[in-house]
């Protein structure tokens, strides 16, 4: 009765965002068209043209992306628990592809990939290397877009408006990196004993019966993980290091081929930190569309190169977006599942997931 039940209440999810993300998406093109109009379409396209084949090797250095984050999340594994790269690399194009095409997509991204493996390892330990390597990663994202923002400020002349925005976002930075890292650092459950206490004073004790169980998981998973994994630390932020070395080498490759101005390492490791906030801050925008070629375009218009490179430089992105999306969704119809389904898959599983945990809290309350 319980799994006919999930299985049948799974697929709402997705639904849910359907209206959103037709509002997301038609505000986003409309932005898109409007600052590709304003930035000169015939010079964008003179631009992809002479960008040319040198798109495949955009797309090649892009690989680089996925393949490192698909390091990351196994090294994320404990004993005696394994996921081999090669299924990790096919789940994480998978859920990423999702991602891409959904508002909110981190909401449906991650427990696809979780879902998409469970035949290897059980889901709870996916779930919790997940959130392990998402930790990592954000931490990775903090430091870069930190040593990215300061490399904007110090060696290129902004606008007051520009230069407010940055120091604003550096603030930021700095509060979140510190705060987070005196949470681990005292090992603070804040969560969990905050949810604890609602439930303890019947508020959404129904809610909460449980989702708190599975929280208090994962921040013991998390919390023990680097004392019990110190040597894997270093492994695993090179991983993520990577990930956005990539990114500012895709920059430079593209700039080289597409602006008339010769291209700099500091500028494609500025643009890359500064793409990472609009992805981080639009994450609800699929694909980010609008959004990316605005910001772009009046960044590469601060640093010169004009803002018909920099709306380029977005639409070249999306076209590499747009090929490993079309890969990770192949690999979902050649699992048998169509994007829809592989969503409602994730929930069902994650809803199993939930009735255990449930069955494990009534144990400890008896």
């Amino acid at each position: 009765m319980t799994d006919q039940t999930t299985t049948h209440n799974a697929p709402s999810t997705p639904r849910r965002f359907t209206p959103a993300g037709i509002i997301f998406a038609a505000l986003g093109t409309l932005l898109f068209a409007y600052y590709v109009w304003r930035a000169g379409p015939r010079d964008i396209w003179q631009n992809m043209r002479e960008l040319g084949a040198g798109f495949l090797l955009v797309l090649l250095i892009s690989a680089v992306r996925p393949i490192v984050r698909a390091l990351a999340w196994t090294s994320c594994f404990e004993a005696p628990h394994r996921l081999r790269w090669r299924d990790a690399l096919r789940a994480y194009l998978a859920g990423d592809a999702l991602g891409n095409v959904m508002p909110l997509g981190i909401v449906v991204s991650e427990p696809t990939k979780a879902a998409l493996v469970r035949d290897r390892v059980p889901l709870s330990a996916s779930v919790a290397a997940i959130a392990v390597e998402n930790l990592f990663y954000s931490l990775s994202v903090a430091l870069f877009v930190f040593a990215g923002l300061c490399a904007l400020l110090l060696s290129f002349p902004l606008q007051a408006k520009l230069r407010i925005a940055c120091l604003l976002v550096l603030a930021g930075l700095i509060f979140v990196v510190l705060f987070g890292f005196i949470i681990i650092w005292r090992e603070w459950r804040f969560v969990s004993r905050a949810l604890e206490f609602l439930y303890a004073r019947k508020i959404a004790r129904g809610w909460l019966e449980t989702r708190r169980v599975k929280i208090s998981a994962v921040e013991e998973r998390i919390y023990g993980f680097y004392a019990r994994n110190r040597a894997r630390f270093l492994p695993i932020m090179f991983f993520e290091a990577c990930f956005h070395f990539a990114g500012v080498v895709e920059n430079y490759a593209t700039l080289y081929f597409i602006s008339p101005m010769k291209p700099t390492w500091l500028a494609a490791f500025v643009l890359e930190s500064v793409n990472r906030v609009i992805n981080v801050v639009f994450k609800f925008v699929p694909m980010r569309v609008g959004v990316d070629e605005v910001g772009t375009g009046q960044l590469t218009d601060a640093l010169h190169f004009g803002t018909a490179s920099g709306v380029s430089l977005a639409i070249v992105r999306k076209l590499r977006v747009v090929v490993w999306t079309t890969i990770g969704v192949a690999l979902l119809v050649r699992q048998g599942l169509s994007p829809r389904a592989a969503v409602s898959e994730a929930q069902a599983s994650l809803a199993h997931e939930r009735n255990k945990l449930k069955d494990v809290a009534k144990l400890e309350t008896e």
